[in-house]
């Protein structure tokens, strides 16, 4: 797993949390964990590895907490059917 990184950004006279945190390895280890077809079980798929500032972003933008995402699946559902997430899908079929 990627560290996400945290700095204060100073911009006028506020303040602000930047996170960051690279992506790439995430998204080609399921790329590699696709082609394998290391996707889980009949019963238990594993669609996808997101990376944590992903979802957390998507928290932020739906003013939802980390547990309200953990637990409602029409949010997890959202981000795996997200076009612009693809490239972090691992199984291929239909959510």
């Amino acid at each position: 797993m990627q560290e996400i990184a945290s700095r204060v950004v100073f911009r006028d006279e506020e303040a602000f949390i930047q996170r960051t945190q690279d992506c790439t390895p995430v998204a080609e280890r399921a790329k590699e964990m696709q082609r394998a077809g290391l996707h889980g079980s009949s019963e238990v798929k594993l669609a996808a590895s997101i990376p944590n500032i992903l979802i957390e972003q998507y928290c932020l933008d739906n003013a939802i907490t980390y547990r309200e995402w953990c637990v409602d699946p029409a949010h997890i559902r959202r981000m795996l059917e997200d076009p612009a997430l693809a490239h972090f899908r691992i199984w291929p079929g239909r959510i």
